[in-house]
């Protein structure tokens, strides 16, 4: 049984899974998400938010299950927000110390593809990797999970976020857009950047924010939506015939969104491969994937000595040895 901590920007998390008789199931997930009373995040804010409720969370899981039954404790280790990420790897270790349990450092971009993979069934997928910071298309490739195409700016997630907190909407802004985007289809004409294999958004938030001065902010919502998830859904169409995989899977925050996985699904069976996309609980950052992943880490044996627990703002996915 493996416990993991997700903290990597606003969402804490503590979930907990074990493995038997060859089965993975979830045992129990808590969360406390930083929610700011307006603007964005900010790293230090969200970081004394997770620190002030980390202890809670714990105390919650082992009201469920008991420290012995432990066997290690995983802890996003990277990419994310330097604060944030202290934290957790803090909490980490001193949980590992007192328990005398092994540590686990994860990547929080393969946690979000390993408990897609879990939970879809999916096999080998190209993945569609679309959250907050990160926009990427990756697959795996000689044990690694390689990047096909990536934003060069700001991630999808963050743009989006962006824009809902310029037009006065709270944050998380993307399930706002998503639900003013339903209320119109007048197309409002959005630059729409493509190079080669790589994405950028900063342009066309720009232009989306210059928009909204004139035309009604759905119509915005709603050409915003159409320009930045065409541009994803041809990248990943591109990286698809690149690849010759048949499958496609969305994971990330931002796959909760319903227009953003249609157009994929359409495209997906244009070219006659499977979809999948993961129940929406598991899209968001959460304690249970990184549990998942660090039980299978754990399970071929791979540790992380204290010594090199430091966390990592700027893991990449293609540092990774995927050896499980």
């Amino acid at each position: 049984m493996v416990l993991g901590i997700e903290g990597t920007a606003w969402s804490l998390s503590v979930g907990v899974v074990r493995q038997e008789n060859g089965e993975t199931e979830e045992i129990c997930e808590v969360s406390h998400p930083y929610i700011p009373e307006k603007g964005g995040i900010h790293p230090r804010e969200a970081a004394q938010h997770h620190s002030s409720h980390i202890a809670d969370l714990l105390r919650r899981v082992f009201e469920k299950v008991s420290a012995d039954e432990i066997d290690a404790i995983a802890f996003s280790q990277g990419p994310g927000l330097g604060p944030c990420l202290r934290v957790v790897a803090t909490a980490s270790r001193t949980l590992s110390l007192l328990l005398k349990k092994p540590l686990v450092g994860v990547n929080h971009c393969i946690a979000h593809i390993e408990i897609g993979k879990w939970e879809t069934g999916a096999e080998n997928p190209l993945v569609v990797y679309a959250s907050g910071a990160n926009t990427q298309i990756l697959a795996l490739k000689q044990k690694r999970y390689r990047i096909f195409g990536e934003t060069i700016d700001v991630g999808l997630g963050n743009a989006l976020d962006k824009f809902a907190r310029e037009v006065g909407l709270s944050h998380p802004g993307g399930p706002k857009i998503e639900e003013l985007a339903k209320k119109s289809s007048k197309y409002i004409e959005l630059p729409y950047t493509v190079k080669g294999m790589d994405l950028a958004f900063s342009g066309l938030l720009t232009s989306a924010l210059r928009a909204v001065k004139n035309n009604p902010v759905e119509d915005v919502c709603f050409s915003l939506q159409e320009v930045a998830f065409a541009m994803l859904t041809e990248v990943s169409e591109r990286a698809l015939a690149h690849t010759s995989l048949d499958e496609v899977m969305l994971v990330g925050g931002v796959g909760a969104n319903d227009r953003l996985s249609e157009m994929l699904s359409i495209m997906c069976e244009d070219r006659g491969v499977s979809y999948y996309r993961p129940a929406k609980k598991y899209l968001g950052d959460n304690g249970t994937m990184i549990a998942y992943l660090g039980l299978k880490m754990f399970l071929v044996g791979i540790r992380t000595p204290l010594d090199e627990s430091s966390v990592i703002p700027g893991f990449r996915p293609e540092m990774v040895e995927v050896v499980w």
